[in-house]
């Protein structure tokens, strides 16, 4: 140990659970585990100053999927199996939001829209996802609204159709997490940011972690250990399923001028956009450069960025002149399939990842259920 005094190595190194990484999954873990075992001591460590994937580097868009990106996966999947994973992000949400409450996280119910290119069979495609989701759905959730390419001032040569989804949202992801923190500390989660776990090891009796900060080097241990990295957890767990895809999102100037003023999809999902006060706010395009776009390192692809401003300016707003105020990118997991992976890998040692970039809506759920494996329910 580094720079550690007698009061810390005897208080802050014992744990009944630990759980590794401070996003949506690993706060939502502690969560569940520190209100079920009141009396339990329970840490969580993160290795950034704030959540290092992609939970507080996401656009913010509390959706399950537009109708492209419900398409495609219908040619990957059964139709039960595609339900199944729908509902688990539509059930995620509602989590969310009553977990949280609607202002903890700044909730918008918005609607989205999906930007076609072409009108080709649009309405027939529209009443069949909707006829898909009528097991999961009182009402139909996609509508054609293509009255409102003029409203939002898109350029009508080349937006020739929009579907609105009237059960869309946006949140701040920002806020999300200091709400989740809140409620972790409530609860007596001890909370470490700016810690790294080097190495683990699981004996018979325990499991041993080796922590570092800047200047500081701890060994500590715990009964159970859940890990909740995303992407990151392939440094451990080599052989499973997890691939890391990087996300950039770039963010205009003050627009005064702006009438985008929701959620927006385009491209089976690759590529969304939505207003944040009178800022442009777009992501995606990983799928024009995925094998760089494979990677753990954060960066901006410079083929990409170009892409989004081309876009911007060829038909989001293509009469405003803006300037690219910031831009950022996080890391989410991916895998060959479109679920995540929930599994123990030993007998105290759970993984929760692998959220393929919809960690908004299933993040709460996942968390859930890795602590619930922890808790052997």
């Amino acid at each position: 140990m580094k720079n550690i005094s007698f009061w810390e190595r005897n208080w802050l190194t014992d744990y009944d659970y630990v759980v590794i990484g401070g996003g949506i999954v690993g706060s939502f873990t502690a969560l569940k585990i520190a209100s079920e075992n009141k009396n339990a001591k329970v840490a969580l460590i993160e290795r950034g100053i704030l959540p290092l994937g992609a939970s507080t580097k996401n656009a913010g868009f509390a959706c399950f999927g537009s109708i492209s990106e419900i398409e495609e996966n219908r040619k990957e999947m059964s139709d039960d199996n595609l339900l199944s994973l729908l509902e688990l992000r539509i059930r995620g949400l509602e989590k969310l939001q009553n977990d949280l409450g609607d202002k903890n996280i700044s909730y918008s119910n918005c609607s989205g829209y999906e930007l076609f290119f072409d009108n080709n069979r649009l309405e027939q495609r529209i009443c069949e996802i909707n006829e898909l989701l009528n097991p999961l759905m009182d009402e139909n959730c996609f509508s054609m609204s293509n009255k409102d390419i003029k409203r939002f001032d898109f350029a009508k040569e080349i937006v020739v159709g929009l579907a609105k989804n009237k059960y869309e949202g946006s949140i701040n992801p920002g806020k999300m997490i200091f709400s989740l923190k809140k409620k972790l500390g409530s609860l007596g989660v001890d909370c470490y940011f700016s810690t790294e776990v080097e190495s683990f090891e699981e004996t018979s009796k325990r499991i041993f972690l080796k922590l570092k900060s800047r200047n500081q080097s701890i060994n500590i241990t715990t009964n159970k250990l859940a890990i909740c990295t995303n992407a990151f957890a392939k440094k451990w767990f080599d052989v499973e399923d997890i691939s890391p895809g990087r996300g950039i999102i770039l963010m205009t100037n003050d627009l005064p001028e702006l009438k985008v003023n929701s959620c927006f999809h385009y491209n089976e999902g690759y590529y969304y956009f939505r207003n944040v006060g009178r800022k442009l706010l777009i992501g995606g395009g990983r799928e024009i450069d995925k094998n760089k776009e494979t990677t753990f390192s954060f960066g901006i692809n410079k083929t990409i960025r170009q892409k989004l401003i081309n876009d911007i300016q060829t038909f989001i707003i293509p009469n405003m002149d803006f300037n690219i105020e910031c831009e950022w990118s996080g890391i989410m997991g991916f895998g060959k399939i479109k679920l995540p992976l929930i599994k123990k890998v030993s007998e105290n040692i759970s993984l929760g990842v692998r959220l393929g970039g919809m960690g908004i809506s299933i993040g709460s759920i996942i968390g859930e259920k890795t602590a619930n494996l922890i808790l052997n329910k």
